[in-house]
């Protein structure tokens, strides 16, 4: 009788991916957003939503983990993926904001190609997400988190490719400190996809 009163599990894994939605909604008003910087504010603002639709389900997440006796995985494991995911949707607004602050008039092809990786590390970022709720997945999982690391790298290359660029061909003082501050935001981005995909790892390692 006890037992049916104790509060269990909860909607976590339906939290996570809802989540994962808004960061994936994010990721690719960013693609729009240097595509098209003449609209700039506007693809900055469909970010601005994403974000606080993902900051109530942070919210919402903490909430039911205080609420929750007995939880699918470790407590410590659901908050930090949860404010893991919540710190890609914060460096994307931070991007946006950036850019339209600074007022970026021209996309550089270092720009455009860091944000397609940003994307692509957000949507598989979705995807592993999505197989959390079934750990005898656990191979699609690992194989997921590998291709969110292998984009994190790639994004590594093209932010020193496009510093080199940048500290050789900008005489623009201002321009060169507006640029680099885009390069590292967007690099950040793929940094932080990949802690999530960390702590997915590590979530698969203890239970399988």
């Amino acid at each position: 009788m006890f037992g049916r009163l104790i509060p269990r599990e909860g909607r976590f894994f339906d939290l996570f991916s809802a989540h994962a939605a808004q960061i994936v909604k994010g990721s690719h008003a960013l693609v729009e957003l240097m595509a098209e910087l003449e609209n700039a504010a506007v693809h900055a603002e469909h970010i601005d939503h994403a974000e606080r639709d993902a900051d109530k389900i942070t919210h919402d997440t903490v909430t039911l983990l205080h609420k929750t006796f007995i939880t699918p995985i470790d407590r410590d494991q659901i908050h930090s993926l949860i404010t893991n995911m919540d710190d890609i949707l914060d460096l994307i607004q931070d991007c946006a904001e950036s850019v339209v602050l600074y007022d970026i008039r021209n996309a550089t092809s270092e720009a455009q190609q860091l944000t397609r990786i940003c994307q692509m590390c957000c949507d598989r970022v979705k995807a592993t997400v999505d197989l959390l709720a079934n750990l005898k997945q656990a191979d699609a999982i690992l194989k997921n988190c590998e291709e969110i690391d292998r984009l994190e790298s790639d994004a590594d290359r093209v932010l020193r490719a496009a510093m080199s660029r940048l500290f050789r061909e900008e005489a623009d003082v201002k321009q060169l400190i507006k640029l680099r501050s885009i390069y590292m935001l967007l690099e950040e981005v793929t940094d932080r996809c990949e802690d999530v995909a960390n702590v997915i790892e590590g979530i698969v390692m203890e239970h399988s």
